[in-house]
């Protein structure tokens, strides 16, 4: 079996009206889609989030990957992964190269399991066939009360959920106290909540004030309470709260994944397999994790994350936005995306592959970049 094409292309969802986090106001979502195809026939799927530069990680793809891979068997995953990654190091490392990578790991893992004819999960260890997810949502929309804010986490909490996340740290922090207040009462005292600030703070003195103030609404984690690149900042603030910190979603590869745990910046790691190198670099944080018992609740990306969590002994959750909250939009492209179960839970894909199959009629309509 050997590769014999790798096509790469952006796609745009647009939003019906734009949606704010901490630091960011957001009005479509665009991702790189690329296809490995191998000599029998045989295709595999990959995909990141570009956050604008979809088109760059798809022409990095196409560029600087692809006739690394020409010829190559598909299935050798993790000398492929570091042919590209040795290949790109001067320039890439992380960022935009490292997401063009992902986007090709993931096609050739599901390309081999497809090859094995086995699910992806079962391929990589089959620890579990369901796993369980949060609702995530809790974002600012002009106009959006504390009201609608309840309207929201109660619906979650209908559709079975005992987790759910919101956003914090775009408003003052009496603000978001307050909004945090609401979403613990609305859920009871029973159900978990998560906190989300997306590095909302420069400062570790405004970042501990902050989340000592959440301390009394019982929150299971915070996310990113300051920017990710000061890890001494990160750490401090973990060090100095009740409560964990928990981070990773814009990070990678393994390396830097070590060094947050090892400095004590975060005790939740939250590894992207669009993001971080792909699955074969998840693996190796996840794997590295379990040494120490840290267990890993990836962002984002439930149809291929469920896979993942349900093939790891420290996965933790799966996080999952409902379409119709207008936040994520990639179950659009996807033929038949993974719902929660009345108790939350996601149950994997038993097809081969990773089960993320895309609806070719919704990639063409959307193909192109805003």
């Amino acid at each position: 079996m050997e590769i014999e094409s790798v096509e790469s292309f952006p796609v745009t969802l647009p939003l019906a009206e734009p949606v704010s986090f901490s630091n960011r106001t957001i009005e479509y979502r665009d991702h790189a889609i690329t296809y490995v195809r191998a000599s029998d026939g045989t295709e595999g799927v990959g995909y990141s989030l570009g956050y604008g530069g979809a088109a760059l990680i798809s022409r990095a793809v196409e560029s600087l990957l692809e006739p690394m891979l020409d010829g190559e068997d598909p299935r050798n995953t993790e000398r492929l992964w570091r042919k590209m990654f040795d290949g790109t190091v001067q320039i890439g490392r992380a960022g935009l190269l490292l997401r063009a990578i992902s986007t090709v790991d993931i096609a050739l893992w599901d390309l081999k399991a497809k090859a094995a004819g086995q699910p992806l999960w079962r391929l990589l260890g089959g620890y579990a066939d369901r796993v369980p997810s949060y609702a995530s949502g809790g974002y600012y929309r002009d106009e959006k009360g504390h009201g609608a804010l309840r309207d929201e986490v109660a619906r979650y909490v209908r559709e079975g959920h005992d987790i759910v996340k919101m956003k914090v740290g775009r408003l003052s922090t009496a603000a978001e106290v307050e909004r945090v207040a609401a979403v613990r009462d609305e859920i009871g005292p029973d159900r978990t909540l998560l906190l989300d600030a997306n590095g909302a703070w420069s400062t570790a003195t405004e970042a501990i004030r902050a989340c000592r103030a959440f301390e009394p609404c019982d929150p299971y984690f915070i996310e990113e309470p300051v920017m990710i690149d000061r890890v001494d900042l990160m750490a401090t603030v973990n060090e100095a709260i009740d409560y964990p910190v928990a981070t990773g979603e814009l990070e990678g590869p393994r390396y830097r994944f070590a060094q947050l745990y090892d400095r004590g910046a975060a005790e939740i790691l939250q590894p992207d397999a669009t993001v971080c190198g792909g699955i074969t670099e998840w693996l190796k944080i996840a794997h590295h994790a379990a040494a120490y018992d840290v267990p890993v609740a990836p962002h984002y990306n439930w149809n291929l994350h469920a896979s993942l969590v349900a093939a790891a002994e420290n996965g933790l959750w799966v996080e999952y936005f409902y379409r119709d909250m207008e936040v994520k939009l990639f179950d659009d492209l996807v033929s038949a995306p993974l719902t929660p179960d009345d108790e939350g839970f996601l149950s994997v894909p038993d097809r081969p592959g990773h089960g993320v199959e895309l609806d070719e009629h919704a990639v063409e309509r959307f193909r192109g970049v805003p």
